[in-house]
């Protein structure tokens, strides 16, 4: 029933299966981070512990809002030193079995993604103990192509909407 990631199937997200097994539910925030460089628009992306590109993402802390949330997990991951908030780019729905602080128990897991901007020169530090192991900066052209995840599609066709007509 499992991938060799951990992850269940896409299916099973949606199935009325997945609605009988016992989950853990989680809410999440994460941040698209972009920025104007001299080579154009560049969006962040960091290798998680699956060894996967993907937006920088964590839980959200009792009294945080969504976007508080979601800027301290991009700053914390990717080690911007500032970001700024640009708009809300919806929800997406994931299911996985944990692999660190309930090892095996299986997770129905909320996130909700921000768009955000940085400086032209910032520096993307990744920071291993915030399972961020690598982060690079990626060309618009390539950006759908690059994410590991095909469930970030709407988040990314969403983001790069707002940036066609600024």
């Amino acid at each position: 029933m499992r991938t060799k990631n951990n992850l269940l199937p896409k299916d099973l997200s949606t199935s009325r299966l997945a609605k009988n097994i016992p989950a853990e539910r989680e809410v999440s925030a994460g941040g698209v981070v972009f920025r104007r460089s001299k080579f154009g628009i560049e969006i962040a992306f960091m290798k998680d512990s699956y060894d996967k590109w993907t937006f920088p993402k964590g839980h959200v802390e009792k009294g945080e809002a969504l976007e508080e949330a979601a800027a301290r997990e991009t700053l914390e991951e990717i080690g911007l030193e500032e970001i700024r908030f640009l708009e809300e780019l919806g929800k997406i729905s994931i299911w996985f079995r944990d692999r660190y602080e309930q090892k095996g128990k299986l997770i129905h897991k909320d996130i909700y993604y921000f768009l955000f901007e940085t400086a032209p020169d910032a520096v993307l530090l990744p920071d291993p103990s915030q399972h961020t192991y690598d982060a690079k900066w990626v060309p618009i052209k390539k950006v759908l192509q690059t994410s590991s995840y095909s469930d970030l599609a709407p988040i990314i066709k969403k983001a790069l909407g707002y940036l066609a007509i600024r």
